[in-house]
């Protein structure tokens, strides 16, 4: 029987959960044992204790040593989120006692980056410059894993298609359209008219799979009747695509807001041809469960101000 939520709070001790963390690392009890600076003897009784306390086989024994059962890979997993909810409370203590507000990792998509979360942070930083902010712009289905792992705090951004949404919060806070582009000189730059057809012709950047952007310029194709453009180069890096872009006859996608920035800096050209399929909305995507520390208030409610 799976114990009550106060049991494992009674019971269920730091060095269970070093000890978790050690066999799923080395996949061996003995391995475990010294690099916790513990007798065989002692880790295995310890694991024992675990196993009995939560009702369930954590691991099982196979030629080369232990390999945790499912019920060991969840455990694993939260003992690991422990650990690095430790790790970021003492940064935050540390930021504290030096004067700081805190410290927070925000990971966006493409589209708000460059209006929306340039904007919060220009805001934070002006009204709170001791905050320290890290930023990670890529796709969503890099960000969510790194949220999962606690290697980000806050993700502005999707929930990609197919990812269990039981562990996150969202909040939406807009919704985005996107636009293909091309350099200024390119052949297409100044047509008023065109066809799916006629886009294969040229090589494309495109986002890597299975990031939800890619996905649907396959469908939008594929919708269309023509097979989907042959793709030379592929990064989700906004500046080398439009560095790319330039003195080339390479086709992109990107959110309409930044294809409009570059627009109007002469860097690209909109082509009128807009995809039948757009993107889903974005938001605030958070762990849930997980309480938001002070830096993570004030990013938020700064998205917050600003979507509105």
């Amino acid at each position: 029987m799976i114990p009550s939520v106060s049991a494992l709070h009674n019971r269920l001790k730091m060095q269970h959960l070093r000890l978790l963390v050690a066999i799923e690392a080395r996949g061996s009890l003995r391995q475990a044992a010294e690099a916790l600076t513990l007798s065989q003897p002692a880790v295995s009784k310890m694991l024992q204790d675990m196993e009995d306390l939560l009702g369930v086989a954590l691991f099982e024994r196979h030629a080369r040593g232990l390999r945790a059962t499912r019920f060991g890979h969840a455990a694993t997993r939260y003992a690991k989120l422990v650990f690095a909810d430790m790790a970021g409370l003492r940064d935050e203590l540390v930021a504290l006692a030096s004067g700081k507000i805190g410290r927070v990792r925000v990971g966006a998509v493409m589209a708000p980056a460059p209006g929306l979360l340039a904007d919060a942070i220009r805001d934070l930083n002006r009204d709170h410059p001791q905050l320290e902010i890290a930023v990670q712009v890529d796709t969503s289905d890099v960000l969510m894993p790194l949220l999962e792992r606690d290697q980000l705090d806050v993700v502005l951004g999707r929930v990609p298609e197919g990812w269990d949404a039981g562990g996150v919060d969202f909040e939406q806070l807009g919704d985005e359209g996107l636009a293909i582009v091309v350099g200024p000189q390119h052949p297409l730059a100044r047509k008023r008219r065109l066809a799916f057809a006629e886009l294969t012709r040229y090589p494309w950047i495109m986002q890597p799979r299975p990031s939800p952007m890619r996905a649907l310029i396959d469908r939008s194709f594929e919708d269309a009747g023509v097979a989907p453009p042959p793709s030379t180069i592929e990064t989700a890096a906004v500046l080398m695509t439009t560095s790319l872009l330039a003195d080339s006859e390479l086709v992109a996608v990107l959110p309409e807001s930044v294809a409009a920035y570059y627009a109007r800096l002469g860097a690209l050209a909109v082509l009128p041809l807009p995809l039948p399929i757009q993107l889903g909305p974005y938001g605030i995507v958070t762990r849930r469960g997980r309480p938001a520390t002070a830096s993570m208030s004030l990013l938020i409610d700064a998205l917050r101000a600003r979507a509105a």
